[in-house]
């Protein structure tokens, strides 16, 4: 399976990143990740100071969301309506968090857009990703960034491995996708639409849309789609 294209991962109305990924609808959206620090920063000017409060240098929170004394959050960074933020989060440079989103405790995000209605909600690491509208990561899940001999990252796909050109490149998750808990997504990792991951796997290459991963670590196509 080749690596899917933006718009065949996301519904890009559900992120404030659109503009952004827009520029790669028909390519890889991994190619935006080099980008997204610089894209929050210029949309940071545009955003509505009736709805977004800046609660320090560069930190953009929606009004009425809550950030704990416990998190830490370090610019540049905006946060969407109706987020939840949980206590001992740690929300890194350049993570752009949409709206009804949930970063639970011990939760790290680092250089990510994380689309709307999104649950990262316990225990999870998640770098230079790009997580898809209702996508869910279960306690524990972690979508790893970077290689061990910290050489660049290839895609793994059916017709060989796909060159990035990025050395830290954690996950694609699409729309609607699901991870079971304590699983580790391989850096450039790609999960498709509605597809579901079993616990405990080790994941790697592209998953195809609507199919489940299972303990076997074999696909099967799931009864009904998304």
């Amino acid at each position: 399976m080749k690596v899917p294209k933006t718009t065949e991962l996301f519904d890009l109305e559900h992120t404030l990143a659109k503009p952004l990924l827009m520029k790669f609808e028909s390519d890889a959206p991994y190619l935006a990740l080099p980008l997204i620090k610089d894209f929050i920063k210029e949309l940071q000017k545009a955003l509505p100071p009736d709805e977004y409060d800046e609660i320090d240098d560069g930190v953009f929170v929606a009004k009425g969301v809550k950030i704990p004394k416990t998190a830490t959050i370090e610019a540049p960074v905006i946060i969407g309506k109706n987020t939840e933020i949980r206590p001992g989060a740690y929300i890194r440079s350049a993570s752009l968090i949409g709206e009804g989103v949930v970063v639970g405790n011990s939760t790290e995000i680092k250089n990510a857009i994380i689309f709307d209605g999104v649950q990262i909600p316990h225990y999870n690491y998640v770098g230079d990703s790009i997580l898809g509208y209702k996508s869910h990561m279960g306690a524990g899940a972690i979508a790893s960034n970077f290689k061990l001999d910290g050489s660049n990252i290839n895609v793994r796909t059916d017709e060989g491995p796909v060159a990035t050109g990025l050395r830290k490149f954690g996950v694609m998750l699409g729309d609607h996708a699901e991870v079971g808990c304590n699983s580790v997504l391989f850096p450039g990792t790609v999960v498709g639409r509605g597809a579901a991951i079993y616990p405990l796997s080790r994941v790697r290459g592209v998953i195809p849309e609507n199919h489940i991963l299972n303990m076997d670590g074999k696909l099967i196509k799931k009864k009904q789609s998304i």
